[in-house]
């Protein structure tokens, strides 16, 4: 999927808005985002940094992948690596 790149601000090129593949952008924000925080989709989001306090984290990857493929992604794995990195397979669905 192709869509505007941006971190915490746009990102521009040759005087214009840069798209680029943004499969991953998208993981980040759901991960990032909390229930209510996507205004046209109130249930989308996860809320990571409530994770974060938790040391269930079997819930949390559910709920992720669960999310992920409200959001029209095909989850192949999620999990957590022994480096404590959280890695995630997943691609939208054309």
């Amino acid at each position: 999927m192709q869509d505007l790149n941006y971190t915490d601000d746009l990102n521009m090129a040759n005087g214009d808005f840069l798209i680029k593949e943004s499969d991953n952008q998208h993981v980040q924000h759901i991960l990032k985002a909390n229930k209510g925080d996507f205004k046209m989709n109130p249930e989308l989001g996860v809320g990571i940094e409530n994770m974060l306090n938790s040391e269930e984290a079997t819930s949390f990857l559910i709920e992720a992948k669960k999310n992920l493929e409200y959001d029209g992604m095909k989850v192949q794995n999620i999990e957590f690596t022994e480096q404590e990195t959280l890695k995630i397979n997943a691609n939208y669905t054309e």
